[in-house]
Order: structure tokens, then C-alpha cells, then sequence
């Protein structure tokens, strides 16, 4: 098999791009089941999660906090507050516009799964020192 190279250096970026892509991806897929398993959507989770750890938000807040877009999060937070997890009011600075909160239902979900992801998460990076991990 002939394989084209690009140069040492080009090389070795693209193999360590590949190898940081395919650990992302399985570190996603862990903590996706961990989701999963306790009833929530990824984009679930971290609406809960941000609004658990940060207090009420608007919509946009959210997007930027979880790193979203905002094409999916109207269904998100409307599927959250249907199963009672999440309430939005009227802000009342801004009549456009709404702020979500979460409820005593959505406190107990994240409470519940949140001790679980950092476990998983931890697992997952179990291999890297802390010097690594920081950056």
C-alpha cells in the first residue's frame, strides 16, 4: 500500500488529530449512556446541568453555557418542562423573552446523574496525570 506523506511534522498533527477525534468520540459515547440510562438526551443533561450549576438562564445563556445551537433547544426545553423538570417564566426585564428554572423534579434528575457523570468522566480520563489534564 503506498501512503501519501505530507511531511514529518503534517504527519504526526494529522495522526494526533485522528487519535484526539476517536478518544473525544469514545469519552462522548460513555458519558452519552450515562445519559441515557437516566432518561436524558445529552442536550437534556446539560440544560438540567447548567441550570442546576448556574441558576436560572435564558434560552440564549443556555445555548452558550452548553455549547449549543439553538435550532434543537426550544424542543429540548419544551420536552424538559412537559416532563416537569424545568418551568420558564416571563422575563422581567425583557417581555420578548424567557428565563428557564429548574424545578424540584429536574434538581432531583441532575443530583441523581451528575455523581454518575463525574464517575464515568473520571474513568474515562483515568489514564492522563493531572499535569496533563491541565492546560
Amino acid at each position: 500500500m503506498n501512503r501519501k506523506s505530507y511531511g514529518e511534522i503534517n504527519d504526526i498533527n494529522l495522526k494526533t488529530l485522528i487519535a484526539i477525534s476517536r478518544s473525544y468520540q469514545t469519552i462522548l459515547k460513555r458519558l452519552n449512556k450515562v445519559f441515557k440510562e437516566g432518561g436524558l438526551t445529552p442536550s437534556q443533561f446539560g440544560v438540567l446541568e447548567a441550570l442546576y450549576h448556574k441558576g436560572d438562564l435564558r434560552i440564549g445563556e443556555i445555548i452558550e453555557k452548553i455549547l449549543s445551537t439553538g435550532g434543537n433547544m426550544t424542543v429540548v426545553i419544551d420536552n424538559l418542562e412537559k416532563s416537569g423538570m424545568v418551568k420558564r417564566y416571563q422575563d422581567p426585564n425583557d417581555r420578548r423573552a424567557s428565563i428557564i428554572s429548574i424545578t424540584e423534579k429536574g434538581r432531583r434528575k441532575i443530583e441523581e446523574i451528575f455523581p454518575i457523570h463525574l464517575e464515568e468522566l473520571n474513568n474515562a480520563l483515568i489514564n492522563l496525570s493531572l499535569e496533563e489534564k491541565k492546560f
